[in-house]
């Protein structure tokens, strides 16, 4: 009974853990009734200059005590640049990120000092360690959010892409598509229609077109949005037609797209040789070898202890 109550009492906990996991990262029904309570034909133009939230009492703290930080001017525009890549445009972003660093250093460093390790010369150097890794934690995390905001940025392209080609194959101007594409897109894929949407309001502030074009690819750093920067400005400067180059550029994403999706299918069978030399090769040999197995141990244990009588 005890080993039932066990097995039962596992099998709930994965199970729960699973269905919680798949709750918030797959499903995620208050995102879909989130975005369904809103009115679909807003503009996403208008939700960029809607203020933020105001900042909490830690935040503030965390601000000033990273304004504190002395750092070069070229450090701080590698940051800003890093930041703005990972969605964060605000003029506090850079000492709050500066703040946390202090902030993470400091508190793993304590940690670290409280705690007594074995070697005589490793109390010492074991704070320092910790620290430095609570310094470099909040750039790890920073990258991880960079490398994220690429990879939706590069799956959502394609879709951007043909709905511009439809809009300047209607007869739209560029400026128009791009703002049409921001509007329609702009709950499927956020970030590439924030991002679009920044361009049609510099674009309405007075700067050039192609300058906001090139400000876009400085934003979000990613070698897709990059490129199709590069075909909108060779077209633009060549008087080509920009409808054709946004088609045979959609299609080139669509195959790259594709070819990636093949690669990545590739490699999968590579990368399920750990988990079944380990977690699923063990189990099959336990059920088939198992019940002979103890069949072996039964006769040889007491052949064995009445040899040793």
């Amino acid at each position: 009974m005890v080993s039932v109550a066990i097995s039962l009492g596992l099998f709930v906990v994965v199970a729960g853990l699973i269905v919680v996991f798949g709750y918030y990262y797959y499903v995620r029904p208050g995102r879909l009734i989130q975005q369904l309570s809103q009115e679909a034909a807003a503009p996403r133009l208008e939700t960029i200059g809607v203020p933020a939230k105001k900042d909490t009492t830690v935040v503030k703290v965390i601000q000033e005590i990273g304004q504190k930080v002395p750092a070069s001017p070229n450090d701080v525009g590698e940051l800003k640049k890093r930041l703005m890549m990972a969605g964060f445009r605000s003029d506090s972003a850079v000492p709050i990120f500066r703040g946390m660093q202090i902030v993470s250093a400091a508190g793993l460093g304590l940690i670290g000092a409280t705690m007594k390790i074995g070697l005589e010369n490793m109390n010492v150097l074991f704070p320092i360690i910790v620290a430095a890794l609570g310094w470099i934690a909040p750039t790890f995390v920073l990258g991880k959010l960079v490398s994220r905001r690429h990879e939706r940025l590069r799956l959502s392209l394609p879709d951007a892409l043909d709905l511009m080609v439809i809009c300047v194959e209607a007869g739209m101007g560029l400026d128009q598509a791009i703002q049409k594409v921001a509007k329609e897109l702009s709950f499927a894929h956020a970030e590439i229609c924030d991002e679009l949407s920044l361009v049609v309001l510099e674009a309405r502030a007075g700067k050039r077109r192609i300058d906001a074009l090139h400000n876009l690819a400085e934003r979000t750093g990613q070698d897709d949005v990059r490129k199709l920067v590069q075909v909108l400005a060779q077209s633009d400067r060549f008087g080509t037609s920009v409808a054709d180059a946004l088609h045979a550029h959609s299609d080139f994403m669509r195959v790259k797209r594709r070819q990636d999706a093949q690669e990545r299918a590739g490699k999968v069978g590579v990368k399920l040789i750990f988990p079944i030399f380990f977690f699923i090769l063990p189990s099959i040999v336990a059920i088939s070898a198992g019940p002979a197995m103890i069949q072996v141990f039964k006769v040889l244990i007491p052949m064995m202890n009445g040899t040793a009588q």
